[in-house]
């Protein structure tokens, strides 16, 4: 106890005096702030997304508001109306700023608290700002660059195919989005709903617009950061772009060609065998669907539900389809590219062909002819015993298949009962058939391509189409040889040198219609005559025998009668005379 008891005495006296001491210490800093070492940043934002941070010898451009310790404002660029610009580690910018900016992102907020010794110090800034005076600067970073920089590229898609990407002096096609490094939206093609066009690397765009699109496929997106020494430097751009800028471009490349480019032709389909291609003066047909380079549809003669038709290289398309479709087959199928210079130009059409578009047409041909171009006839069996052959005045019966060149079934004789039967020369078919009908055997069966001009024409017939080249499969059935126009009846031998007196069976100097017919069936069953074919017999007879009776008293006599050959030679004499 003796022992305890003054050292317990001690202990409570060491106790208030380090009491008093922490207490004193408090009420002197929180009445007479002393000075701090450093700074002090806080950082009460920072981006989700942060691409770089700031290093020494970074240029940056950011927006500020400088204040005292008690809020009272001294300085602020959003007053003056422009960001501040300077290079870090480079004494633009007080010491205290240059370090408290440091590792700060691009919309970054950074509040810092600059101590005297890193800013005015004792000598103070004119009259704004006391000496030995601290100060707090709030800040938002807009933009950073370094001159070693160079465009930054981010390919975000591309297309499947590409067979060919953007080389200098190309002329391009894009949309974009631009804006600048902190988000702020400067300018964009779909806003104006039309595309930026230019030629790449002769100094229509800004550079790193230039180099950034090398490369670059059509349907191609990338994001490019451009520092400003590559786009619009210390002068920006207007209003919307400030000196000192890095830009920032979405690009959609959507359309390239060179000015040099000839049409290009891609072969999808060739029909074989092809026995003939086209050539300018043809007259062709085909169906086609056209589009932009991105794959953009404007137009679609399937859409119209009928071909394009048209005449070959005499000017009467776009250059560049007027060239491609020389050389074709009936039934290819295939893609010609055109430059804009062999399509619409810089002008466009309408609303969907913009200026200086890229054209792509997919076709399919479905026929095409000559006006001087033939019946085309390919036997594909004759019979090997032919006596005789379809000429004009012939009936014949025949079946047949008609179609379009692309194989569409139009017409069949065997949707009938019986084949189809005709007299040739009578006007009754299609030119074209007509001439295809003749010279043929019995059994005899041919393929035959007529052409329009001797077929149905530009205006073509129910489901014919205008214009439409016809393909005919031919099988001969029979064939009844026929009398020339205008005759019923003709001599295969000669005529009897007594032709009344063979007429006048009873010898009573006139000859009725029985007799005379009795007489024409015979001459008709001895294969000595024929009657025109299809027709009832009976009722051609009774013509030949009206034409014979002169005054129509039911009787023929000798001064009457007359062959029609005879007849007929002394008309022309007559008419001579």
């Amino acid at each position: 106890k003796s022992i305890a008891g003054p050292f317990y005495i001690f202990l409570k006296m060491v106790r208030k005096v380090v009491l008093s001491l922490l207490l004193a210490t408090w009420f002197s800093v929180e009445c007479n702030p002393g000075p701090i070492d450093d700074i002090a940043v806080d950082r009460y934002f920072i981006p989700k997304s942060c691409f770089r941070e700031v290093k020494s010898g970074d240029f940056v451009r950011y927006h500020y508001n400088g204040t005292f310790t008690d809020g009272k404002l001294f300085d602020s660029s959003y007053d003056r109306g422009a960001a501040f610009f300077g290079q870090v580690g480079q004494k633009w910018q007080i010491a205290g700023v240059d370090k408290g900016i440091l590792g700060m992102c691009v919309n970054e907020h950074r509040r810092i608290t600059v101590p005297p010794h890193l800013a005015y110090g004792s000598q103070g800034a004119g009259d704004k700002v006391p000496p030995d005076t601290t100060l707090v600067f709030d800040l938002v970073l807009l933009d950073i660059f370094n001159r070693a920089d160079q465009v930054q590229t981010k390919v975000i898609s591309t297309p499947k195919e590409c067979k060919r990407s953007v080389m200098r002096t190309d002329f391009v096609r894009f949309h974009f989005n631009g804006t600048l490094l902190d988000g702020t939206v400067f300018d964009s093609s779909y806003k104006r709903s039309q595309t930026q066009d230019s030629v790449v690397g002769e100094g229509w765009l800004i550079k790193g617009l230039d180099e950034g699109l090398l490369g670059m496929c059509v349907g191609e997106i990338r994001h490019f950061i451009i520092p400003p020494f590559l786009a619009f430097g210390e002068k920006g751009y207007g209003t919307e772009i400030p000196p000192h800028a890095s830009l920032v471009y979405h690009i959609l490349l959507e359309d390239l060609h060179n000015p040099k480019d000839d049409i290009v032709v891609e072969v999808v389909e060739a029909p074989e065998p092809c026995t003939r291609k086209s050539v300018a003066g043809d007259y062709i047909r085909y169906n086609y669907n056209a589009s932009l380079l991105n794959g953009i549809t404007f137009d679609s003669s399937y859409q119209h539900n009928q071909t394009y038709n048209t005449y070959i290289g005499m000017g009467y398309m776009i250059s560049g389809i007027d060239k491609g479709l020389q050389g074709v087959c009936t039934g290819e199928r295939r893609r010609i590219i055109l430059p804009p210079h062999l399509a619409y130009g810089q002008q466009g059409a309408g609303k969907d062909i913009p200026g200086s578009a890229v054209l792509v047409f997919d076709i399919h041909v479905i026929d095409f002819h000559n006006v001087k171009d033939p019946v085309h006839v390919e036997t594909t069996h004759k019979p090997e015993v032919c006596n005789e052959t379809s000429e004009v005045n012939d009936f014949i019966e025949y079946h047949y298949n008609c179609s379009l060149l692309d194989g569409t079934l139009l017409f069949t004789s065997r949707d009938y009962e019986t084949p189809q039967d005709v007299v040739l020369g009578g006007g009754k078919i299609i030119d074209g058939l007509d001439e295809a009908l003749r010279n043929m055997c019995v059994g005899e069966r041919r393929t035959v391509i007529v052409p329009p001009h001797l077929g149905h024409g530009e205006k073509g017939a129910g489901i014919v189409p205008g214009s439409a080249v016809l393909r005919f499969e031919l099988d001969l059935v029979s064939l009844q040889k026929g009398v020339p126009e205008g005759y019923l009846f003709i001599w295969l031998e000669e005529s009897p040198v007594q032709l009344f007196e063979a007429l006048d069976s009873n010898q009573d100097q006139q000859v009725p219609l029985e007799e005379f017919s009795q007489f024409i069936k015979q001459q008709v069953l001895e294969g000595k005559g024929r009657l025109k074919p299809a027709q009832d017999p009976d009722s051609v007879i009774r013509d030949m025998f009206k034409n014979q009776d002169r005054n129509a008293d039911g009787l023929i006599t000798q001064d009457e009668l007359k062959l029609k050959v005879d007849e007929d030679v002394e008309k022309t004499r007559h008419e001579e005379l």
